[in-house]
């Protein structure tokens, strides 16, 4: 018995040494595998790399009336509130004239479009020629003709779409857009140009300004001129209303376009009404041309249009015209408002011509394309008076045609003569037309480009269409990876789940042990 007594405190004090010491060990080591395993999971959630998806790229051909223009567009792959930021980056024009004059032989189309093309194939990375896609948008110049010979039209579209679809790029189709929509993405591009979308903060986001507001948009080619603005008053549902989401946000639009109010076809129909009140048929004055300046037309150049179709003469037919000019800008003035009708708004104060719902002009306009090239003949650009714009068009319109070559920046003669005429017709367009004031006027900026990208529909077009196609993920390089992160939070979480239940173990055994103690040490007691 009293060797038994001896021994016991002994073999406690070796047990106690025993069992704390892997107890320290075992805690040590699940300290350490709950760093390890806070540590690599801050690192990965942290440190971590967004890569952003690349570019995508666009093309968008311009087939206007006059001449097509292709335009290569890139943006950010995410996008921005399911919209692209798109900039332009190319732009090519397309030798020749515009596609609907290949109606008699639709398969001369594609043979123009050759050299731009080679130029695109070198401005998009090769590896993406097959997910670029390209749109062909044709105006007013197919429009006219889908009118006048749908089949031609067709014609031309289908050699056009065989074309491009034997090159690398994704081609969606090539379509005749309406005058509505040609408004529409006018205004887009201009808006768009301005900033009054977007705009980056002081952190590089892009950003919905602040208090932004829009401008209108006032286009004016070959065969139809646009006009489209956000009304200061409710336009209701009617066919010159529109609605465009953009950027999350949404507006509702005043936009008309009008055929035939092209500066070409306006042009041609005004030739068309001199040659209807001359008492000679074969030789006529025309006040709007340089003085000095004479050419001769063929009946096809001037009535070769559904524009003039109703005023051709009926007594005879046409062949040769010449057209002698005056220099006289009084009487073109008032030779061109005939073009006009502006007796059928009967005074109506929301009316802009031939009888066209109009609400009143309000902020600031854009005027491009046409409008543009005009004011820019007559040395005039940005934003100036219309008392400027009216003695520049007089002293331009007095100029004999021998003056021109020295007066223009490029001289052409198709557009040479026609620029007297042009302005009379912007004059009465924007001023009896529109209703632009002498207070007005000035909110009207002249411009062919913003920021090194040309002003026109085919931009917002592409801006539209991005709302369509579908953002890629941004890509995350992880400082470990997934496979390897994995690996090591499971080995580090199974030790330190495999400590603390050795620990819990250790607990209750040390428990127990105690009891047991407890337990011999009564019995001795008693004994």
């Amino acid at each position: 018995m009293f060797t038994g007594l001896t021994r016991q405190p002994c073999e406690q004090a070796g047990l106690k040494g025993f069992s704390r010491t892997p107890a320290i060990i075992t805690f040590v080591v699940l300290l350490l595998s709950t760093v390890v395993l806070v540590t690599i999971t801050v690192i990965q959630i942290h440190q971590k790399e967004v890569l952003l998806p690349g570019l995508k790229y666009g093309i968008v051909l311009d087939a206007g009336s006059s001449r097509t223009t292709v335009y290569v567009y890139q943006w950010p792959a995410e996008k921005e509130n399911n919209t692209g930021v798109v900039s332009e980056t190319f732009k090519c024009s397309v030798k020749g004239s515009g596609i609907s004059s290949y109606w008699k032989k639709p398969q001369d189309a594609p043979k123009a479009f050759e050299d731009c093309m080679q130029k695109v194939k070198r401005q998009v990375p090769a590896h993406l020629h097959g997910s670029t896609g390209i749109y062909l948008g044709a105006t007013a110049g197919m429009r006219l003709l889908r009118l006048q010979n749908e089949t031609a039209a067709n014609e031309v579209l289908a050699s056009i779409q065989n074309y491009f679809k034997s090159q690398p790029f994704d081609f969606r189709g090539a379509q005749i857009i309406s005058g509505q929509e040609e408004g529409l993405y006018g205004w887009i591009t201009a808006n768009y140009l301005m900033g009054n979308f977007l705009e980056r903060n002081l952190w590089h986001m892009w950003v919905h300004p602040n208090g932004a507001e829009t401008v209108g948009a006032l286009d004016l080619g070959g065969a139809s001129t646009q006009i489209s603005f956000v009304a200061e008053e409710k336009v209701g549902q009617n066919n010159s209303s529109t609605t465009v989401s953009l950027y999350g946000y949404e507006y509702m639009l005043y936009t008309h376009s009008f055929q035939c109010y092209g500066r070409n076809e306006a042009e041609r129909r005004f030739l068309a009404l001199l040659l209807q009140n001359s008492t000679t048929k074969t030789k006529v004055t025309n006040p709007c041309y340089p003085r000095n300046y004479t050419t001769t037309f063929i009946g096809a150049d001037v009535f070769g249009s559904l524009c003039t179709a109703d005023l051709r003469p009926k007594s005879h037919d046409p062949s040769n015209i010449t057209f002698e000019g005056t220099g006289d800008p009084s009487l073109c003035r008032e030779k061109v408002a005939s073009l006009f009708n502006f007796k059928a708004c009967h005074d109506q104060r929301n009316c802009s011509f031939d009888g066209v719902y109009q609400p009143k002009v309000k902020g600031s306009f854009l005027a491009f394309s046409g409008l543009y090239y005009t004011a820019n003949a007559l040395n005039l650009s940005g934003s100036f008076s219309l008392h400027t714009f009216n003695s520049s068009t007089w002293n331009f319109c007095l100029q004999d045609w021998s003056q021109l070559p020295l007066l223009l920046p490029r001289f052409d003669e198709g557009y040479a003569r026609s620029y007297c005429f042009s302005a009379h017709y912007i004059y009465h367009l924007l001023v009896h037309g529109y209703k632009f004031t002498e207070e007005t006027w000035p909110k009207i900026h002249f411009e062919k480009e913003v920021g090194n990208s040309s002003i026109g529909w085919s931009l917002g077009y592409m801006l539209s269409l991005t709302n369509q196609i579908p953002a890629e993920s941004r890509l995350i390089r992880l400082p470990i990876q997934p496979s390897s992160f994995t690996g090591i939070v499971a080995f580090f979480a199974a030790v330190a789940l495999l400590c603390l239940t050795y620990l819990v173990y250790l607990c209750v055994s040390s428990r127990n042990q105690r009891r047991s103690q407890n337990s011999l040490d009564h019995v001795v007691d008693s004994e």
